[in-house]
């Protein structure tokens, strides 16, 4: 679990509900079936008519996951450049063939470090593998940050429904001007609960979504792209403090990995 965005949506909804209750007893006038199915109904209906089906779906998906801990963190990245130069260690005292062994364990369930060692074991060049590999992560990372258009543009549909409702309250109240004005308030804060249903399903949940998955998956994009020059060095058969000052100038200084020590181990 990710705690610190589990802490800060419970904030959130402990900000907006305290607000409530502390500011008024009656907290039922901010309830309104209507105006919710609205504006949730009527984003979803939107983001159906403009996008796929399918990806629709995936995007809806991500909503749940962003409590969900990354896979990828700031450790990681320096445990990659230390697993490629042990790799580079291995090709130095016993050629390419033995990194088949080395790095059978390391990929597995992960598709792309595999396809890179494949072609470093298959005897492509480093420009070769950087071209194929850097290929795949740019339209890796295409295909992934489309929920995150996505969802995107339900934030930007959802406050306009809500506003739509807001309209629609306007309407049917002044059709009743005509009875008693002092139900004109009351209908006015009905009116109004559509936008504010709009305005907190965009701002609360999915732009916080979008940008979490957008900067998750550029984090992602990043590892391999630190992937993709090891392995090429690699199958260039560049020695190991090479590959490390090369991969080591991606990183964060505090992050950089240092083959001295690894030696000593």
């Amino acid at each position: 679990m990710s705690l610190t965005t589990l802490i800060a949506v419970v904030s959130a909804l402990g900000l907006f509900l305290g607000a409530i209750f502390l500011s008024t007893d009656n907290w039922t006038i901010f309830l309104s079936g209507s105006g919710f199915v609205l504006v949730v109904g009527g984003t979803l209906a939107a983001t159906f008519i403009a996008y796929e089906a399918r990806y629709v779906i995936l995007s809806l998906k991500l909503v749940g996951k962003i409590v969900f801990s990354a896979k990828i963190g700031r450790n990681v990245l320096k445990a990659e450049v230390g697993r490629i130069i042990k790799w580079a260690y291995t090709v130095q005292r016993s050629g390419i063939p033995a990194l088949e062994v080395e790095s059978k364990k390391a990929v597995r369930g992960d598709r792309f470090l595999r396809f890179g060692i494949d072609m470093v074991i298959s005897g492509y060049t480093g420009q070769e593998v950087r071209e194929i590999l850097t290929n795949t992560v740019e339209s890796t990372y295409g295909r992934n940050t489309v929920q995150v258009n996505i969802l995107k543009a339900m934030a930007n549909a959802a406050p306009a429904f809500g506003m739509i409702g807001t309209l629609i309250g306007l309407v049917i109240m002044l059709d009743n001007m005509g009875g008693d004005p002092r139900q004109l308030g009351k209908g006015l804060a009905v009116a109004l609960l559509t936008t504010l249903y709009g305005v907190l399903f965009s701002r609360l949940v999915l732009m916080p979504t979008a940008s979490k998955v957008l900067q998750r998956e550029q984090i992602v994009r990043f590892r391999n792209y630190l992937v993709v020059e090891g392995l090429a060095l690699l199958a260039d058969g560049k020695s190991p403090r090479y590959i490390q000052d090369r991969m080591n100038s991606y990183l964060d200084p505090a992050l950089h990995f240092n083959v001295d020590k690894m030696k000593r181990r």
